[in-house]
């Protein structure tokens, strides 16, 4: 099938669904670490806290991404190097209900858990895949920080036996060691990495469904050789400024098979439930090789009617 037509079968689905407005540093990190982020943020440069195991705030109820607990599983401390000189490894467990570990997944993407590490301020974005040892329900992977502050771990997966059920549980991290945070996400449409230039074009509405368009060239050329990754042609994960409420998803539509190319846009129906700045994270492959786009939006307020707009001001908020 032809490049148009592989993307009009896989392209159109994403769903951008956030909720519950909290702070960062209050509600993300424990709080002492809060304090000591908010102080350490207040300054150009800074000495970041040393690593303690947070907990996110569980009380905006039905929420994903945004709580150590969901549906009758929570996510594990995250142990971690605790500084940016330090080499080691990066390990969880998910428990159920009694505080055991679980050890059978669902495959879904291709994978059994997504797991996603972000700085609290929206940077140093990584998308990886542990290693489980079933015997003992340990996910773990080599790792190693290139920068110091308080992170987001985002354990996503799909419980054994419920295809139709997606947990995403996250706690925060923090690494010590000398920082610049960043203070603000400008609105970016347009990302140059790897050789690709990646556009994204179209609105966000508050409460409405639009399409945004990602369109993909190298050397001035359109890319049509994006290759299959994770069940899909595009991956995409988005997170809300402020407090990283996320979702991780994938276009729909039948898998691609082993193969078969696409490009050089992709399209995805989006929808974010409220007012405010996103920021967008897409993965996509070529030649064997994973490559990360990003990308920052602001929803407009809509009138709840698809592909409606409302006037608002130009930061978004």
């Amino acid at each position: 099938m032809n490049a148009a037509g592989r993307l009009s079968a896989y392209g159109a689905g994403l769903v951008l669904a956030f909720g519950g407005a909290f702070a960062i540093a209050t509600a993300v990190a424990p709080d002492d670490a809060a304090a000591d982020w908010q102080a350490s943020t207040a300054q150009e440069h800074g000495e970041a806290p040393a690593r303690e195991h947070g907990e996110v705030s569980t009380s905006a109820e039905g929420l994903r991404g945004l709580g150590l607990a969901q549906d009758g599983f929570m996510l594990s401390p995250v142990e971690v190097p605790a500084s940016v000189e330090e080499q080691g490894e990066l390990s969880f467990r998910v428990l159920d209900d009694d505080g055991d570990p679980v050890s059978t997944f669902t495959t879904s993407h291709d994978k059994e858990l997504h797991l996603i590490v972000v700085r609290s301020d929206g940077t140093r974005y990584k998308h990886v895949h542990p290693e489980l040892d079933r015997s003992s329900g340990t996910w773990s992977l080599p790792w190693s920080w290139d920068a110091a502050g308080a992170y987001r771990v985002f354990a996503d997966f799909v419980p054994a036996d419920e295809e139709d059920t997606n947990v995403t549980l996250t706690r925060t991290v923090e690494v010590s060691g000398p920082f610049t945070a960043a203070t603000s996400h400008e609105v970016m449409t347009t990302h140059s990495v790897d050789g690709f230039d990646a556009t994204i074009t179209g609105d966000l509405v508050a409460g409405s469904t639009t399409e945004l368009t990602v369109s993909l060239a190298r050397d001035g050329k359109p890319v049509t050789t994006l290759q299959p990754y994770l069940g899909a042609f595009g991956h995409l994960v988005a997170l809300r400024e402020g407090d990283l409420g996320y979702l991780h998803v994938h276009a729909e539509g039948d898998e691609p098979q082993p193969g078969e190319t696409a490009g050089p846009s992709i399209t995805f129906a989006t929808q974010a439930p409220t007012p405010g700045r996103y920021l967008l994270y897409l993965d996509f492959q070529v030649d064997g090789q994973v490559h990360t786009a990003r990308f920052v939006l602001d929803a407009a307020v809509g009138d709840g009617t698809s592909g409606q707009m409302t006037d608002m001001d130009s930061s978004g908020h």
